[in-house]
């Protein structure tokens, strides 16, 4: 499978990783796209916030910073995730670590496969793709 999980500064491992990665493919083949390849990268808060900095002169903790490499209707990119945001951001939700790491997740594919959320409409879509997808996980 064309989906793959790393780490870097942290010892976090997806649960389901084949699960994950067929749920990911069939929400890209959902968009008429192609899976090329994705890589989901497990990272700290600190990490993250230097990426951020470095890549996107954006000074702020975030849960996930996604790397677009697509072309065409071939899906590929670079998922970095954070998992000290994913816990904190489940805790203020009450909803399981593993849900907001779905949310995440589906959040950063959404992204390469065309959703945007820079706007309150495009934020109140791409929430309404994200809660469709969680729904349709494999359990």
């Amino acid at each position: 499978m064309p989906v793959r999980f790393s780490g870097t500064d942290t010892t976090w491992t997806c649960r389901n990783k084949r699960k994950t990665q067929q749920w990911l493919l069939h929400v890209i083949e959902a968009h008429g796209k192609q899976l090329g390849e994705l890589e989901v990268v497990f990272c700290s808060d600190n990490y993250l916030l230097e990426l951020n900095r470095s890549s996107l002169n954006h000074n702020y903790f975030t849960d996930i910073i996604t790397f677009d490499y697509c072309a065409g209707d071939l899906v590929s990119g670079d998922l970095f995730v954070s998992v000290d945001r994913v816990r904190e951001n489940a805790k203020a939700e009450r909803v399981s670590i593993q849900n907001e790491l779905k949310r995440v997740l589906v959040h950063g594919v959404l992204h390469l496969c065309g959703w945007h959320d820079a706007s309150p409409e495009e934020k109140a879509a791409m929430r309404h793709q994200e809660d469709r997808w969680i729904t349709v996980f494999p359990l």
